[in-house]
């Protein structure tokens, strides 16, 4: 009498192959790719980030000078003041507006050449604040043109908060920040108010 196999019958065919694992258990080839896939989109990310923040704040549109009805200084960093009175003095604009958030802030003397100057307090003490004013103040002595003097970083920023609250042309001429720690810090802070103008404060 024929002795029975002791060996267990073989498993049913289910028309998939077991998944391919590498050695000590990792994923094969569908698991790299997946990864080789993220590292990818994650670089794409970063390099699209990396453009943008340089468009937007580190190499903006920068505007020419040109005769307007006012020049128009958003509070900031240094040299902000002088090239707005350098330009007030080069008979750019019959107005030279200075925005001064806080009681300390540096009034130009009303001693340029053919030049009103106006010191103004914004309210919110803000980029906001200051276009809310630029547009009331346009509104009320007919300004239809204005050179605004603000940093690099904050140029996208102020024409998007202009171009809510005013009508007018408008030419922005930038200052750089001082040095390389002012530009990390400036750059950090204006991709938050930049989101905050673009989700929360939609409007003037």
């Amino acid at each position: 009498m024929a002795t029975e196999s002791a060996a267990s019958p073989a498993p049913p065919a289910t028309g998939r192959a077991p998944a391919e694992r590498g050695p000590l258990g990792q994923a094969g080839p569908g698991g790299l790719r997946r990864r080789r896939l993220l590292r990818s989109a994650a670089g794409l990310l970063a390099v699209a980030f990396i453009l943008t923040t340089a468009k937007l704040f580190v190499f903006p549109k920068r505007d020419v000078p040109a005769p307007v009805d006012a020049i128009v200084m958003f509070a900031g960093g240094p040299g902000r003041l002088e090239l707005a009175v350098s330009l007030a003095r080069y008979g750019y604009a019959p107005v030279l507006a200075v925005s001064q958030p806080n009681p300390d802030s540096i009034c130009p003397p009303d001693t340029i050449p053919a030049v009103e100057v106006i010191c103004f307090h914004p309210q919110p003490l803000t980029t906001q604040g200051e276009s809310r004013w630029v547009g009331a103040a346009a509104a009320a002595r007919g300004w239809r043109s204005i050179i605004v003097i603000t940093s690099t970083t904050q140029d996208s920023r102020a024409r998007l908060r202009l171009g809510r609250c005013y009508d007018g042309h408008v030419r922005i001429i930038p200052v750089d920040p001082p040095n390389r720690a002012t530009w990390a810090y400036m750059i950090t802070y204006e991709w938050a108010a930049m989101v905050k103008a673009l989700v929360l404060q939609r409007g003037c």
